[in-house]
């Protein structure tokens, strides 16, 4: 039995849930309002501000998809409720970041800025101080979506292993190599 898949979902105060035909899931709150569609073979109920994900039989295919629906959902109404935040610094002499509305804009060692524009669902924040590394900060009810974009940001220029430059999540370890002089 998944441990994930059995344990209920307490639904927060303002959070409403609806499941309607052909298992879609709604999820409304005060932050917004996401939907996901559940495999047809599981039933989603709610029940005493409860939401209980079952399955028919204990195929393997069955476990699988139990924890997972039940983890999405839970990602769902935790996102509406409360939000998700990611947050990336940029690392490196001259890194500089900037933004209008949701336009992002990168100075990271191109010849070039890049530039970057985020969904209306994500709130964009960045912050610039002096003594301290460019930090863009992301903000969404949609857990998929900004871990999505802050992976997408982060890719445009990796941290790299000998000198630690880059973008990189806060909090993140690099593992850092010796360069060519280590080897004598």
């Amino acid at each position: 039995m998944s441990r994930i898949g059995k344990a209920p979902i307490d639904l927060p105060k303002g959070v409403e849930i609806s499941v309607s035909k052909g298992n879609l899931v709604t999820v409304k709150g005060p932050k917004g309002e996401l939907s996901q569609q559940i495999d047809p073979d599981l039933s989603v109920e709610v029940e005493e501000g409860q939401v209980v994900v079952k399955r028919p039989t204990d195929q393997k295919r069955h476990r699988a998809m139990h924890g997972l629906y039940r983890a999405l959902i839970n990602n769902m109404v935790e996102g509406v409720a409360n939000g998700y935040v990611k947050e990336l610094e940029l690392i490196g002499v001259g890194y500089r970041v900037a933004n209008t509305g949701n336009l992002l804009e990168l100075t990271i060692g191109y010849s070039h800025p890049v530039y970057f524009y985020l969904p209306d669902e994500i709130k964009l924040e960045t912050i610039m101080e002096k003594g301290k590394n460019p930090t863009i900060r992301l903000e969404s009810y949609d857990k998929q979506l900004l871990g999505q974009i802050a992976a997408k940001i982060r890719s445009f220029r990796k941290p790299e292993p000998y000198k630690g430059k880059g973008i990189r999540f806060v909090g993140e370890i690099v593992r850092r190599k010796a360069g060519k002089t280590a080897a004598k």
